[in-house]
């Protein structure tokens, strides 16, 4: 699957909001994230106008890094010299797909939007303090992975609130009980070797070892001598919960 090309917009508010946008930029990048960026993308000479039309429709998002004067500038629709140019006025914003565009809040106190994207959610990055929760928005967004799956329609109208919580899309340990069911049809011993395991997901090693010690950390998954497992009751109780299996 090729990486979402996101388009950053912002102003030059001040060095300190430049470095801030250019950690910003390359931890999208770190974490499998195209962004398009004037720190490295733009070079001396470049035209801007041309260079910001044609990034806005070959990328899959805009991030508008909004901060009170880049607010300003978008709704007066204000030029200005040097990078400013860049700074996508109302106009220009209202000829492109706006479900594209994700506000991102970092100026403090306030959570303004140029105005004809006010109606629109925005992930807020005002305090530094949760920086990893917003990024964690960000990315799930960018990359069409929520937290949580939609669950199915149930037919028990009875059942309880409590724990009711949908399972989550990235779920590690469903993956690796996943893999023991997968494993278990097609083994007809009881005790499965980890070669086997692994051979039934596409998880990285690292990671499918790691879960693997998370589901016996909750006895779902019992571990012999010389990496031989086995699936206990708590864990075939997991596997239907979960509808990975039925009887």
């Amino acid at each position: 699957m090729n990486p979402p090309r996101v388009f950053i917009s912002y102003s030059h508010d001040s060095a300190e909001h430049k470095l801030w946008v250019l950690d910003f930029a390359t931890t999208q990048r770190n974490r499998g994230v195209d962004a398009v960026l004037d720190q490295w993308d733009l070079l001396p000479g470049d035209d801007l106008p041309h260079f910001m039309e044609t990034q806005l429709a070959q990328c899959d998002n805009v991030l508008m890094i909004c901060t009170d004067k880049y607010v300003a500038k978008a709704n007066a629709g204000e030029g200005g010299v040097g990078y400013e140019k860049m700074i996508m006025t109302s106009s220009m914003l209202s000829s492109i797909d706006k479900n594209k565009v994700i506000p991102i809040i970092r100026q403090p106190g306030t959570d303004h939007r140029p105005t004809f994207l006010n109606t629109k959610l925005y992930i807020n990055f005002s305090n530094d303090s949760e920086n990893e929760y917003r990024l964690d928005d960000v990315l799930r967004t960018l990359l069409n992975a929520p937290l949580y799956e939609k669950p199915a329609i149930g037919l028990n109208p009875f059942t309880p609130m409590e724990g009711s919580r949908p399972d989550k899309t990235a779920d590690g340990i469903k993956e690796v009980m996943k893999a023991m069911a997968e494993t278990y049809k097609k083994n007809p011993n009881n005790l499965i070797h980890f070669a086997r395991l692994i051979n039934s997901t596409s998880m990285h090693r690292l990671a499918f070892s790691r879960y693997l010690h998370e589901a016996m950390k909750l006895e779902l998954i019992y571990e012999y001598n010389n990496e031989l497992y086995s699936i206990t009751d708590a864990g075939i109780n997991y596997l239907e919960q979960h509808s990975i299996i039925e009887f």
